[in-house]
């Protein structure tokens, strides 16, 4: 769903979604408001799904994470039962950040996973991935470096009232 903002929504996400600890005393303050109708604002944005949720991002080498693989999936068939029966069980893995369902490629999914070491990985790939049903091929790539990293999303095709 898209929706059509005005400059003051969209200046309130844009310093959310750097920092969403922000007092709501400093967020109404950067953004020209009293308190209480930018508590209003940003409680709109949440009702209409815009905000999902507020996390905390943690860094994942402190975290003892540090290695991040892309993992491409092909399945057998790609059948809706058996799409959604892989990414139920994909979704029970805490390793497993993001699955992509993709076309364009030999694959069918590629998942962003992330372990603590190598041994870890080749742990969860021989006891867990390559045992799931309903799966042909598994091709790994290590990520070397993340030169690019964002959580913030660009806004400027919500427009302004």
């Amino acid at each position: 769903m898209s929706h059509t903002l005005d400059r003051i929504d969209r200046h309130i996400l844009e310093i959310l979604q750097q920092d969403a600890r922000i007092s709501i005393n400093e967020l109404a303050d950067k953004v020209g408001l009293s308190p209480t109708p930018c508590g209003r604002r940003i409680k709109q944005l949440e009702q209409s799904g815009l905000i999902d949720k507020q996390v905390i991002l943690l860094d994942q080498r402190q975290a003892g994470l540090p290695m991040t693989v892309l993992v491409q999936v092909s399945l057998e068939a790609q059948t809706k039962d058996k799409l959604e029966a892989f990414e139920e069980e994909v979704s029970k893995l805490p390793e497993i950040m993001e699955c992509f369902l993709i076309t364009g490629s030999a694959a069918d999914y590629i998942l962003k996973i992330v372990v603590p070491s190598l041994d870890h990985y080749q742990q969860l790939l021989l006891d867990r991935l390559t045992a799931m049903p309903g799966i042909s091929s598994i091709i790994s790539n290590f990520v070397l470096r993340q030169p690019v990293k964002k959580t913030a999303l660009p806004l400027s095709q919500l427009g302004n009232k």
